[in-house]
């Protein structure tokens, strides 16, 4: 008898069972939904300064609080949803951050408007493939591309707030934009095998 095979995983995810369910059904997986686009992009505004574990933990509670990230909702926020959001435990409670995301949601919407879907707006980024490295080590991943870059200089020409470089390298990592599973994760390159 052979022993059973161990799945191996990028090494930032360890093996608390609700990162390494992200690490396998979500990050890198390409998306193209704005409702999900939305999601993320608010989430990893959220996260500046923060580990991303700790927003993922919080992420159901972000659902209930930001009307399941309708950001039709969130852009119409008045100050006493900020009041109510900078009182609830189950998010991360910054004014800033709040207020990014109300002002994100406007940015966000004006921005659907002008190119249909915020998918089609955000993929233009990459020209609309997946960049696929291969990556042998953590050390190599950078922290910020001339891709993010690019991105976050138009989000912020935008208005969007909490979108530097390294934000944005973590939202096209999380929307599947870029293929970042090291080689020896059995996640490298599966969407090439879809």
């Amino acid at each position: 008898m052979t022993a059973p095979t161990t799945l191996v995983r990028c090494p930032w995810c360890g093996d608390d069972p609700l990162y390494v369910a992200y690490h396998d059904q979500e990050w890198g997986v390409p998306c193209h939904d704005d409702r999900k686009l939305f999601e993320f992009l608010i989430l990893e505004g959220a996260q500046a300064g923060l580990s991303w574990i700790t927003i993922l933990r919080k992420r159901e509670n972000y659902r209930r609080a930001l009307d399941g990230f309708d950001a039709e909702r969130i852009a119409r926020y008045s100050e006493d949803d900020v009041a109510r959001l900078l009182t609830d435990p189950g998010i991360v409670r910054n004014r800033l951050k709040i207020a990014a995301a109300i002002v994100n949601a406007q940015a966000f919407l004006a921005t659907r408007d002008e190119f249909g879907t915020f998918a089609a707006y955000l993929w233009r980024f990459v020209d609309g493939h997946q960049i696929r490295n291969a990556w042998h080590s953590l050390s190599e991943v950078p922290a910020e591309t001339p891709q993010s870059r690019v991105l976050s200089k138009d989000l912020a020409a935008r208005g969007y707030k909490f979108v530097g470089p390294t934000i944005c390298y973590a939202l096209m990592q999380a929307v599947g934009m870029v293929d970042d599973h090291l080689v020896s994760c059995h996640r490298h390159g599966a969407q090439s095998r879809l």
